[in-house]
């Protein structure tokens, strides 16, 4: 199994108008993928790009519901509706790109299926997940909004969502689809490309990137490399350009132009 995170900044420009959808890109990425099935299986989660993060900041999801009363708390309900809708429509634009290649991508709503508490993900039912994949389907799950049993509500991350699947399901490999050719020495796309990033290295990278490296409302390439951090325990991790064809097809078959983080 492989777990492909499909970056927010792949499939969408984020500084352009509110959900727009690359959807060439995302059928090359699908294209690449339809190499390796159904011999391999895949699960897919993606980010919110220019869909979910829009109506997470203007509502501020993040906040949550605690304390809130009146019309601060119908307001953020409201933003919550609305972000989670706004990830459905783009879930459903990725799904399409897939099928148009051949590929049975059933979308999985996240808020669904996820629990969160104090800002990390508390449970989540992946027999749903479990069962697709046998039957030969490919789950594509996605950042989302979630019960938060702390706050009230929260923003889940599809990051969080990648490391609680590597932890059940134990993919060999897990791939990172971003804008930049991978993780660098300084502010992503800037610096160094570091083609090895040591699992033991990643806490020492963060302290130089923080206060440097651009963020959205899920903690941009620092929350990335937190969780990379947590994942290198269980499976192979790669960052490569997602914009850029066959870096997919690269890190898949394990000598990919990227950042692949060594034990």
């Amino acid at each position: 199994m492989i777990i492909i995170k499909l970056g927010g900044s792949v499939f969408s420009d984020k500084k352009g108008s509110p959900e727009n959808f690359r959807e060439n890109v995302v059928r090359n990425i699908a294209r690449e993928i339809a190499e390796f099935y159904p011999e391999e299986s895949f699960i897919i989660v993606h980010g919110g790009g220019s869909f979910g993060h829009p109506e997470a900041r203007k509502y501020g999801i993040r906040n949550g519901l605690t304390g809130v009363t009146g019309e601060t708390a119908f307001k953020r309900r409201k933003g919550f509706s609305l972000t989670h809708h706004a990830m459905l429509r783009a879930s459903m634009k990725v799904v399409e790109a897939f099928l148009s290649q051949g590929l049975p991508a059933v979308s999985v709503s996240s808020s669904s299926i996820f629990l969160m508490d104090s800002d990390r993900v508390a449970y989540g039912d992946v027999e749903p997940i479990r069962k697709l994949i046998e039957t030969g389907f490919i789950p594509v799950l996605f950042g989302d909004v979630a019960v938060d049993l702390e706050k009230g509500i929260d923003i889940l991350s599809g990051d969080q969502i990648v490391t609680y699947l590597t932890k059940l399901f134990r993919p060999k490999k897990v791939v990172f689809l971003m804008s930049v050719d991978g993780i660098y020495d300084g502010k992503p796309g800037e610096g160094t490309l570091l083609f090895e990033l040591p699992a033991e290295m990643i806490e020492g990278l963060i302290k130089r990137l923080e206060g440097s490296a651009g963020t959205d409302v899920t903690g941009g390439i620092i929350n990335k490399l937190r969780e990379a951090k947590e994942i290198a325990r269980f499976s192979e991790v790669w960052f490569v350009n997602g914009l850029v064809p066959g870096r997919l097809s690269g890190a898949i078959k394990g000598d990919g132009f990227g950042t692949k983080i060594v034990p």
